[in-house]
């Protein structure tokens, strides 16, 4: 007796031992991922037990390893696609045959949107070259990735997942974007439910723009534009993310999505920080004199860092120590330290007003003050000739 029909045998005694008048369990058809455990390795297949759902059997082939080793023992948990039927039992795949078999497999992939798995190995015009058990395949580079990927040699010797889109006279066609879009909108609608304004959420950062960075939520991607990367001014999201990076955000804000298109989520780190503003407030004081440095320049003055992520604007007008300025860079450089005096201290709009010419001129009053306190009054005096003889009378 074959293992087959030892399996098949085995099939038919646990279908007559099922309770009777239980409601039917639908069952899987080609195409369908199915999750089991093993219940015994024969000479040519390995028995699964599905379940309530019903029993499979899989390939040896399907699970040796390089060296003729099974990859899997008794008791192991197995997940599994439904290739079909044989002997009352569903016959599974953990991958792909090869040859004939192979092609066989495609064409049923394609018409049932069976995903296949293939090995990238190559770039070539316009996409990917992939192995997919022995057929050569080609996946656009636009399909490639659920984003574009400039760089496709990053995939090249990767293992991944494909859907089969075409495949007719020899020509495979792939695309893994479908498979990952397809993924994005389930975990998408299991997040969605749990999204709101001022939860705290885990992301990954995906792309990067001049305005801010893309972050996926978990299927759904929100912007965290530059201004919310931080309490300082940040030039390019580039200069403190890096792709790949995750990272916990805050939803600022959502707008539910129309005529098909995205919800767009805004996100905030800087929600997330410390406020330097709340101890600016407390240690700086109108009219006190303070060291700082020139971080940037516009026509209209220069701004000055005088605590950590703390900026004040000196206006042009306060810049020149009275004389006219056509632009800040006649007075002053990026980099530059500076000695300011604050003007104005406004804690809602969080802007601080400064100058340069108030602190030249109270440097300069200190230094005459200085001077003057530091000459030695002359002595009183000695009169005249005629006074010193008087005097000596």
């Amino acid at each position: 007796m074959t293992d087959d029909d030892d399996f098949a045998a085995m099939f038919a005694q646990t279908a007559q031992g099922r309770t009777k008048g239980a409601a039917p369990v639908k069952r899987p058809k080609p195409g369908d991922m199915v999750t089991g455990v093993v219940t015994s390795i024969g000479k040519d297949a390995v028995f699964i037990d599905l379940g309530d759902k019903s029993e499979g059997v899989l390939d040896r082939d399907q699970v040796v390893a390089d060296d003729g080793s099974v990859r899997l023992k008794v008791g192991d948990k197995v997940e599994a696609r439904v290739a079909g039927e044989r002997g009352g039992a569903l016959v599974l795949r953990v991958r792909m045959g090869r040859g004939g078999e192979a092609k066989a497999e495609l064409v049923q992939a394609h018409e049932l949107g069976i995903p296949v798995e293939g090995k990238v190995t190559g770039v070539i015009k316009g996409g990917l070259d992939v192995d997919v058990a022995g057929v050569r395949g080609f996946c656009p580079a636009s399909q490639v990735d659920a984003r574009f990927v400039a760089d496709q040699s990053v995939f090249v010797g990767q293992r991944l997942q494909f859907r089969v889109t075409q495949y007719e006279r020899g020509n495979l066609v792939l695309s893994r974007r479908a498979l990952l879009e397809e993924e994005n909108a389930k975990r998408a609608a299991e997040l969605k439910g749990k999204l709101e304004v001022g939860v705290v959420i885990r992301g990954k950062v995906t792309g990067f723009k001049p305005f801010g960075a893309f972050v996926d939520l978990g299927g759904i991607e929100g912007m965290l534009h530059v201004s919310e990367l931080g309490h300082s001014r940040v030039e390019k999201p580039e200069d403190v993310l890096q792709l790949g990076q995750e990272l916990d955000v805050q939803v600022k804000s959502i707008e539910e999505a129309v005529e098909g298109k995205r919800p767009r989520i805004a996100l905030s780190i800087k929600s997330l920080m410390d406020d330097p503003w709340g101890q600016a407030v407390k240690s700086l004081v109108v009219g006190a004199t303070v060291k700082g440095t020139v971080t940037r320049l516009q026509p209209f003055g220069a701004f000055v860092e005088v605590l950590p992520t703390v900026e004040g604007l000196v206006h042009i007008s306060e810049l020149g120590a009275g004389r006219r300025l056509n632009h800040p860079k006649e007075a002053v450089a990026v980099g530059q330290q500076v000695e300011v005096i604050i003007l104005g201290i406004d804690p809602e709009k969080r802007r601080l007003a400064l100058s340069m010419a108030a602190a030249a001129k109270q440097a300069e009053a200190n230094d005459l003050a200085e001077a003057r306190a530091s000459v030695v009054p002359a002595p009183a005096k000695l009169g005249t000739l005629a006074d010193l003889f008087n005097k000596k009378r």
